[in-house]
């Protein structure tokens, strides 16, 4: 027989279960899954029938709960299972991670004060506010700071390269543009080219977008990395070298670099080799100005290469041999795709005929190009648009567009480019033929006339492969000087032959660790995939830097690989109002004439309005400013929960209520009348702990009511709802009129009731009180409806007076509904005890007569309102009682 207790359930009942069994000398386990003890009791204000403060009744009990030897706390806890017989229990209890160190956190609040993510506060009923690292009320024990993190937010899911867009987005909406700035630079370096040129996969998936719009992530990116530009960036740091291994980068565009980035940063010394005169690969030569301003890129490299990463610029690798010869242990191949794809039609060598890749290295270093006044541009995707506006920037009066995809942007064969830029490009000029495919080049002299076409009636099969299928009939001919051919890209040819490559000439690679057939050679980005986006790319690149990291140290390469972030299952939108996304501000279209920068970027207010639309879906952003600020370095975001094994010999459910959720009762109003609440957010707004510090205060005016209206069993006797009655209500409303009276003197409260059950001792004596020092009056009548007078926001009651029969309305200053109450045990936890539960979801005791506190387990009893509804007094004996049947049992009776 094992001589200590499980007690689950951390509020009065539990507590007072808890002393009764520790001053007896048994050892007591005490769980509870908030982070606190104290329960329901914790919320109120006062309690019946004597009107005493409920926390100076409740914290000397939650003290000497906390200080007693013993009984140990076990809170953020819950239990898991459940085995063994009476006597002998073996019990299995998850503590959850708090990622708070409470072994070191002293309470400061310091976290607290510079977390940026504000949500509604459960203690104070959603009416008050709390930070992701919290403290669930004043009085709390422990008074220990937890940190609220739930899984991983959609946005952030979505990113292939894992960025944190919550934290920094979190931030911004602070005014912490700096702070943002370093969570991005903590994943990778590229803040100012991702700002502007990602396809924010993040927005596609943002929560708010389920609501009304997505919050604009990527030009919040880009706002922060402008911010820096404009005030001025400090140099970086050097990274200490502290890793043994040379690595050498094969080519310096977005993979590449990502992949010196999370080395340099492992304490690799990086050398990154480039065959063009400046570093950037086709972030520079591939993408224009108007989009991406080479001042963009510069930061973004030079930051890089402050922390230690060396670039070799017009350093061409052509034999990797060499590069192993000069020291280096691993090698990254980030060549990208160099050559154009060809047509394979009639014609393509005449003069006039220039390609994608070619002709953006030209128009971004400079050379001047003369296209002639007709440019038609042969393509669907980004780089085909991207011509076709440089085209137009050039100097070309008409430029085409010719692509198989259709213009229907929400059709499978639609066209590859973002929604934006095609809408950009058409308001600039550009014309374009969607569902035309190319035929044949005519030609005059050997030079480019025009392209005859042919119509495209199917770009991809059911599969998405690529098989377009045309159609026999007339054909359409575009007149052009130049025809500029942009349909993909793919490695050179030439390029490392040693490497294995696939028919396409993209380099084989082990999808995992992105390993090639050489040993100590590693590629990604497009040069394995063919074309991608530059995110995809940056991803490749660090999944690159893992793989080499792990090589070099002489580790598995895939055994313990970091996990697919979990998403967040659940987002509440509780309180969320509509409010529309903020537009990119843009140049005018009559300035569109060189390659001055089309999107113009947020101002600091439009920032920080963006990212307040933010849901923070996770709670918790990881933006880490917390870490920063705890001088006992308490904050641990590795933190896993942790699992514990307990023997017992008897456990008490003391898990308490719930409130019945009375949102679907669309009689009374609530949620969408402002000034009707429930009883408990009452208690939050009279609490002198509470969100208004006690002022009982409408939401539709902040104005405090003269008059108010209390109903009674609202879900409670209600065969549609619960039919049961929940036993305090009647007594709880009479005691927040009073207190409504107390608060503010004179207010008329008045309480529609069924009947009054008063039962306990003196309780008819304390509803006189009520009616003749508190200003309080009764009617029975059970209300049908309530309404709203607009004028002033008063609800308006319309109810039927039992007495009479007669229909009447009643128009007060505010509605408190007494809401059904509920026994907080799911039948989760009932199945994990092996106990049963009535058809109202309390306890089932074996005989309410003879075994009243017992359970239909040996060893397992229940106290408070999950056995049956009952007020504090009663719950507070009836544990008392629990105690005394678990001493009993583990005594050796039955």
């Amino acid at each position: 027989m094992n001589n200590s207790v499980l007690v689950i359930g951390g509020g009065i009942a539990g507590i007072q279960a808890s002393l009764d069994l520790a001053n007896m000398g048994f050892k007591v386990y005490l769980v509870e899954k908030s982070p606190s003890i104290g329960g329901r009791m914790a919320q109120l204000d006062k309690t019946f029938p004597t009107n005493d403060c409920a926390m100076c009744i409740l914290a000397p009990k939650m003290i000497e709960a906390n200080s007693h030897p013993n009984i140990e706390l076990l809170t953020y806890s819950e239990v898991e299972k459940v085995s063994g017989e009476a006597g002998k229990v073996k019990v299995k209890v998850k503590k959850k991670a708090s990622f708070v160190d409470w072994s070191k956190c002293t309470g400061c609040s310091e976290c607290a004060k510079v977390c940026p993510v504000e949500l509604n506060s459960e203690f104070d009923e959603n009416l008050g506010k709390r930070k992701a690292i919290y403290i669930p009320f004043p009085q709390a024990i422990p008074n220990k700071y937890t940190i609220d993190k739930r899984s991983y937010p959609p946005c952030r899911v979505a990113c292939p390269a894992g960025v944190n867009a919550q934290g920094y987005v979190a931030l911004i909406s602070q005014g912490k543009f700096k702070e943002a700035l370093e969570v991005i630079r903590r994943t990778m370096p590229f803040a100012g080219v991702c700002g502007r040129v990602c396809t924010h996969p993040c927005e596609q998936d943002c929560e708010r977008g389920q609501f009304d719009e997505p919050v604009a992530i990527r030009n919040l990116k880009r706002f922060v990395a402008d911010y820096e530009l404009r005030v001025g960036r400090e140099k970086a740091v050097p990274v200490e070298r502290t890793k043994e291994g040379k690595v050498a980068i094969i080519g310096s565009g977005p993979a590449g670099l990502a992949c010196a980035y999370d080395l340099i940063k492992e304490g690799y010394a990086v050398t990154v080799f480039e065959a063009l005169p400046q570093a950037g690969g086709l972030l520079r030569y591939g993408i224009p100005e108007y989009r991406l301003p080479k001042e963009i890129v510069d930061n973004d490299v030079s930051y890089i290469q402050e922390l230690g990463v060396e670039i070799k610029i017009n350093t061409p690798v052509k034999d990797l041999g060499e590069i192993f010869n000069q020291g280096y242990k691993a090698i990254f191949l980030g060549a990208g795709c160099q050559e154009s794809m060809k047509l394979d039609i009639p014609n393509e060598e005449a003069k006039g005929v220039v390609y994608a890749l070619d002709f953006l290295k030209r128009a971004n270093s400079g050379v001047k190009i003369d296209l002639g006044n007709q440019v038609a541009v042969i393509g669907g995707g980004s780089v085909a648009i991207d011509c076709a506006r440089v085209a137009l920037r050039l100097g070309s009066k008409r430029v085409h567009l010719v692509c198989l995809e259709s213009r229907d942007l929400t059709s499978k064969d639609r066209m590859l480019a973002q929604d934006l830029e095609i809408k950009e490009a058409e308001e600039e000029g550009l014309i374009i033929h969607p569902s035309l495919g190319p035929k044949r080049i005519l030609t005059e002299n050997g030079k480019v006339a025009s392209l005859e076409t042919r119509v495209c009636t199917s770009v991809r099969d059911e599969q998405g492969k690529f098989a377009p299928r045309f159609a026999e009939g007339p054909v359409t001919t575009i007149e052009a000087d130049t025809i500029i051919v942009a349909t993909g890209q793919k490695p050179s040819t030439v390029v490392f032959k040693e490497i294995e490559k696939s028919p396409m000439q993209t380099i084989k690679v082990d999808p995992i660790t992105l390993y090639t057939n050489i040993d100590g050679v590693f590629a990604g980005g497009d040069v394995v995939s063919g074309p991608a986006d530059v995110i995809a790319a940056i991803t490749a690149g660090k999944e690159a830097a893992i793989s080499i990291d792990r090589y070099l140290r002489g580790i598995n390469m895939k055994e313990g690989r970091p996990e697919t972030l979990k998403r967040v299952k659940e987002v509440s939108k509780a309180g969320v109002r509509p409010k529309a996304r903020h537009s990119m501000p843009t140049l005018e279209l009559g300035k569109r004439k060189g390659f001055d920068e089309v999107d113009l970027g947020f101002d600091e207010k439009t920032a920080v309005e963006e990212a307040q639309r933010c849901l923070n879906c996770a709670v918790c952003s990881e933006c880490r400013e917390c870490e920063k600020v705890c001088e006992a370095n308490a904050i641990d975001y590795e933190m896993q929960d942790e699992y514990v094994e307990l023997n017992v010999g008897a456990i008490i459910l003391a898990s308490g209520l719930g409130l019945y959720d009375i949102s679907p009762l669309t009689e009374y109003g609530y949620g969408k009348i402002k000034n009707v609440i429930t009883a408990m957010e009452f208690e939050r707004l009279t609490a002198a702990s509470g969100p208004t510090m006690g002022e009982l205060k409408r939401s539709s005016d902040g104005r405090i009511p003269e008059n108010i209206a209390f109903i009674q069993c609202v879900g409670s006797r209600d065969f549609r709802n619960k039919i049961y009655c929940s036993s305090v209500c009647c007594m709880h409303a009479t005691k927040e009129a009073m207190l409504a009276f107390e608060h503010h003197p004179g207010t008329k409260s008045t309480i529609f009731y069924m009947d009054m059950r008063a039962v306990g001792k003196r309780f008819q004596e304390y509803i006189a009180r009520a009616k003749k020092e508190y200003n309080v009056t009764y009617i029975r009548g059970r209300p049908g409806r309530i309404e709203v007078n607009h004028e002033n926001d008063n609800p308006i009651i319309w109810h039927e007076e039992t007495t009479s029969g007669e229909i009447k309305s009643f128009e007060t200053e505010l509605v408190v509904l007494a809401q059904a109450m509920v026994p907080q045990i799911t039948k989760d936890l009932a199945k994990i005890l092996g106990i049963e539960l009535d058809e109202d979801g309390f306890v089932k005791a074996p005989d309410k007569l003879l075994q009243p506190l017992d359970t239909t387990r040996q060893g397992i009893f229940a106290c408070g309102y999950v056995h049956s509804p009952r007020d504090i007094p009663d719950s507070v004996t009836q544990a008392s009682g629990a105690a005394g049947r678990a001493a009993e049992a583990i005594a050796g009776g039955k």
